[in-house]
């Protein structure tokens, strides 16, 4: 099997030294230096987006994802504010939500109200290149067993608006508001995927199909499958890893999908009840697996998830890179452990958005 393309999309919140949101995103877009990836405004002014090229190697994409980061960060201290990778805001709004002036934008934003605050978070989207349309449905049927396994290893959200949320990804709930997220349907086929779409359109709950929010889903615009249930990852070693894991995945699909093999069968509630689990616990705690209803601890199901891709690893020659940067993941706390433990030291979030800004950027954290 040739190896599959990949690419990222990382979002990022721009805060003061005290990790309230800053309308930063106009100045920093504007005087970031150019960099390996391309750079994007979000619907609100408290983020930018870092776009990786099309991928073929780890080497080649963890070069993309610390060029970003790096010229998005020293971007944003040029204007006295700091770039931090989490997946919610982490201090108390102190203004009203600035939305990015586009056409779409706006539109979006009177359409979706007060429910538009949902949409304030930031995540880790991976594409996978996929040989046509009717291969990225039959893949996206094959992965979403694994939708809280990729949950729970990508967790980065304990902390919204000043207090621990209790959550490993508040993000994750927060999104879960809108009517077009969530997991996707189980397509028969190409047709009934465009149904699919059609319907969500129909209703209202998107107004156009970049706007259709289901945790997986062909690309709108690129011959794609996005995963897009990650939480954007505290450094680019972390993003890497889970891009490569989710490359994995895929690769291993198309096998199944070209040996006519059936998708691992998930009944929708419990995969619903699988993914908030994860969503609450993460990495650290208690999930379930959705293919078997089983409460195991989530390093358990990160464990099978990476065992089902072990093929797809093999082929696109990402073996041994995942164990190694697993093993270091291991060896050192979750992302969601280490704020916690940041923030308890001095009960303080202006420490946790120390940590954050440190990691985003690629510096070492000082020890305890």
């Amino acid at each position: 099997m040739e190896p599959l393309t990949f690419g990222v999309e990382e979002e990022f919140f721009l805060v003061d030294r005290f990790g309230r949101c800053v309308t930063a995103a106009p100045e920093v877009l504007r005087t970031v230096a150019p960099a390996e990836v391309e750079f994007s405004a979000e619907v609100s002014e408290f983020q930018v987006e870092s776009v990786s090229p099309i991928c073929r190697t780890a080497g080649e994409l963890i070069g993309k994802l610390e060029s970003g980061r790096r010229a998005l960060a020293v971007a944003a201290d040029r204007h006295g504010h700091r770039l931090v990778a989490c997946g919610a805001p982490i201090h108390e709004l102190d203004r009203p939500f600035p939305v990015t002036e586009t056409s779409r934008y706006l539109r979006i934003a009177e359409e979706m109200g007060a429910m538009l605050e949902s949409l304030l978070t930031s995540g880790c989207h991976v594409h996978i290149g996929m040989p046509d349309l009717e291969h990225a449905v039959a893949v996206s049927n094959q992965l979403r067993a694994f939708l809280p396994g990729l949950l729970a290893l990508s967790a980065n959200s304990p902390f919204h608006r000043g207090v621990d949320s209790g959550h490993a990804s508040w993000r994750s709930t927060m999104w879960w508001q809108v009517p077009s997220a969530g997991p996707p349907p189980v397509f028969e086929s190409v047709s009934h995927y465009q149904d699919g779409v059609r319907e969500v359109l129909r209703s209202g709950a998107a107004l156009d199909r970049g706007m259709i929010y289901w945790l997986m889903r062909p690309s709108s615009h690129l011959p794609t499958l996005e995963i897009r249930i990650g939480d954007v990852l505290p450094t680019a070693e972390e993003a890497l890893l889970f891009a490569l894991i989710i490359r994995g995945l895929a690769a291993t699909a198309l096998i199944r999908v070209d040996a006519g093999l059936p998708p691992p069968a998930v009944a929708e509630p419990t995969l619903r009840l699988a993914l908030w689990r994860a969503a609450r616990d993460g990495a650290d705690g208690m999930v379930i697996d959705p293919m078997t209803g089983e409460l195991l601890p989530g390093r358990v199901l990160i464990d099978r998830m990476i065992a089902w891709a072990r093929p797809g690893l093999a082929a696109m020659g990402d073996e041994a890179v995942v164990t190694a940067l697993l093993a270091a993941s291991r060896r050192a706390e979750s992302p969601v452990a280490r704020q916690r433990a940041a923030f308890a030291r001095r009960n303080s979030i202006q420490d946790v958005v120390e940590l954050l800004a440190r990691r985003t950027r690629g510096v070492p954290s000082p020890a305890p």
